[in-house]
């Protein structure tokens, strides 16, 4: 898995409050992408959710689409809260060999939590396939990149409201 995006950013909140908006928040700041949709029927809303049967580790990262089917983006690979997140990360047109996955670190840093998000194993998908849209390498990886970074923007104020004190207040 030598293909991938590596993205950083630094959010005003504790490692566990940006973890915590990263995954039970994810669908106030999900931006969606036209160009890196998950299927065509998306967007949809996403959401980390429990697998049935499979205990208190089991869990999926889902996008729910208007018509009420879920698209299973990817399985969690790795669940740390506060620490670390690793997640698949498939499209609907991705053959059973293209697989990649999203690895999400939160670093405690002085002023809050240095996020880092590594979204590898692009090497797997060809530069011919549909989810490629056929650019070249550095290209496509510096579009996802600019994606990623405008998620983690998303991410950053949904952590930093809830921790100002700013989540509900429209709510009444």
């Amino acid at each position: 898995m030598s293909s991938r995006v590596v993205v950083a950013l630094r959010i005003k909140a504790p490692p566990m409050r940006v973890f915590e908006a990263f995954t039970t928040e994810i669908a106030a700041w999900w931006r969606p992408n036209p160009l890196f949709a998950f299927t065509p029927r998306s967007p949809g809303v996403m959401a980390f959710e429990a697998i049935e049967g499979e205990g208190e580790g089991g869990r999926r990262l889902v996008e729910r689409l208007a018509s009420g089917k879920v698209f299973e983006v990817g399985t969690v690979r790795v669940w740390e809260p506060g620490q670390r997140l690793v997640v698949g990360w498939r499209q609907a047109t991705f053959a059973p060999d293209m697989d990649t996955e999203v690895e999400v670190r939160f670093e405690a840093v002085e002023d809050g939590t240095r996020v880092t998000v590594e979204h590898r194993g692009w090497d797997s998908v060809p530069t011919a396939h549909v989810a490629r849209h056929t650019f070249p390498d550095g290209l496509f990886l510096r579009r996802h990149g600019e994606w990623w970074r405008d998620l983690l923007d998303g991410l950053a104020v949904a952590a930093t409201d809830r921790q100002l004190g700013r989540a509900g207040e429209n709510d009444a």
